[in-house]
């Protein structure tokens, strides 16, 4: 178990309420999910377990996570309910009432005065990443969601910082809770971090003639650029694309299926470059990320150590970069304060790189219209492009497959052929519309 599992799931299975502060990454999920799958009753079909998220990717995540570990119990029901997405289709699922409920807290909210989700069964109360949801503006809907809950439930609090707030709200909806506290810092000891300063020049950008310059030297097959702003991810995602990169922007203004399908082409190594505000990103299940590089520093100095926090996971080597200029100096010492270290800051004239050279990702997406709700499994999408044709399950890659939609990563050699084979083919003895991303 993960640190924070060890200190918190004895609590959490006792039925104590829990404050418990941990970094993103740190096995959180797990923690509270087996606690609630504890003390489910499968046989009863009411929300038993409500777990509330800042954004649709975590929420997605977390539901993920809870239903791979409630695999053991049959029937478990498990329903994400996020805004951003139809809502006739979960009125519909709320014909029959849940087990477990994950969602952001305005369509939760919104359901509640819809009165098509019920929670007066509620055994437990989970705020997952706190602290985010607080910054979101969420503190209103939050309360008015657990004026809707039993007095007597155990309510699980998760968050990466520990500020104020949140020991105000604790203060207001826990009873006398265990507080864990896992070491906040995450292990850098497999990150290079180095920090490049770059000279402000009102006749051009030297932010992206930098970062373009650090994408040539390092070459990481897969990067997240972290912005500040939504519209400075627009901007420089356009900006990239001009030069050739293969670059997706992530942030609060795309549309759930927007949203589903930057992720599903970063994930599957379609997309080298991701670039992402903190709060879209926030949650995001990135297995193997070579690289974080910060287009622009975080204001707050924890913030910055969640960021780089994503690489060099699971004993993998990891690169952080960072860009500053001479007036954000302060930032960089705040930095070095928090993390109780001096950084490494190195000039760009040392960057080597071939003009023209481009990040190729290494799969291309092939996008199919069709999903769980045709009865579309992994292995019909494998069976279709690999049975009776020259192509083999190695140069096929990741498969995803949402409700109607569905996605399968193939090598850049075989696009073409894949594209042509699941086009004219047949899928499961039917043909569906597909398209290249």
């Amino acid at each position: 178990m993960t640190p924070i599992q060890q200190q918190s799931l004895p609590a959490i299975l006792q039925g104590k309420d829990v404050t418990a502060q941990a970094k993103t990454g740190s096995g959180k999920t797990a923690a509270f999910g087996i606690g609630l799958l504890h003390q489910l009753d499968p046989q009863t079909y009411q929300a038993q377990s409500l777990v509330l998220c800042p954004t649709r990717e975590l929420a997605d995540q977390v539901s993920k996570e809870i239903r791979r570990l409630a695999r053991p119990i049959p029937n478990t029901k498990i329903l994400t309910l996020c805004g951003g997405a139809p809502i006739a289709p979960q009125l519909a699922s709320l014909d029959h009432q849940p087990h477990i409920v994950v969602g952001t807290p305005g369509r939760i909210l919104k359901h509640l005065q819809k009165k098509s989700l019920k929670l007066h069964s509620l055994k437990t109360l989970v705020l997952d990443e706190a602290d985010r949801m607080l910054d979101m503006g969420f503190h209103d809907d939050i309360m008015r969601i657990i004026d809707n809950t039993p007095d007597k439930r155990q309510t699980l609090l998760f968050s990466a910082t520990y500020p104020d707030e949140i020991k105000d709200i604790s203060n207001t909806i826990q009873n006398d809770p265990a507080d864990i506290h896992v070491e906040s810092l995450h292990d850098n000891k497999n990150i290079k971090q180095v920090f490049y300063e770059i000279q402000k020049d009102p006749r051009d950008n030297r932010r992206t003639e930098t970062l373009v310059a650090l994408l040539l030297h390092y070459h990481p097959q897969s990067s997240v650029v972290f912005c500040n702003r939504k519209q400075q991810c627009h901007e420089l995602v356009e900006e990239l694309r001009r030069r050739g990169f293969h670059a997706l922007a992530l942030h609060g203004d795309l549309e759930q299926k927007e949203r589903d399908q930057v992720l599903v082409q970063f994930s599957n190594k379609s997309s080298s470059i991701l670039i992402a505000t903190d709060v879209a990103a926030r949650g995001l299940d990135i297995k193997d990320l070579n690289a974080v590089i910060n287009y622009e520093l975080s204001p707050d100095p924890e913030i910055h150590i969640h960021r780089i926090g994503r690489t060099g996971r699971a004993g993998n080597e990891g690169l952080a970069l960072s860009l500053f200029t001479a007036s954000e100096a302060p930032k960089v010492n705040a930095i070095e304060d928090y993390q109780g270290s001096p950084v490494s800051i190195e000039g760009t004239s040392a960057l080597n790189f071939q003009n023209g050279l481009k990040l190729e990702p290494p799969m291309v997406t092939l996008r199919i219209s069709a999903g769980r709700k045709d009865k579309i499994r992994a292995g019909d999408i494998l069976g279709a492009l690999t049975k009776n044709t020259k192509l083999s399950g190695k140069q096929i890659g990741r498969i995803d497959i949402f409700d109607i939609i569905s996605y399968v990563a193939v090598e850049h050699a075989i696009a073409g052929v894949a594209l042509k084979i699941l086009s004219e083919g047949k899928i499961k003895g039917r043909r569906f519309r597909v398209r290249r991303l």
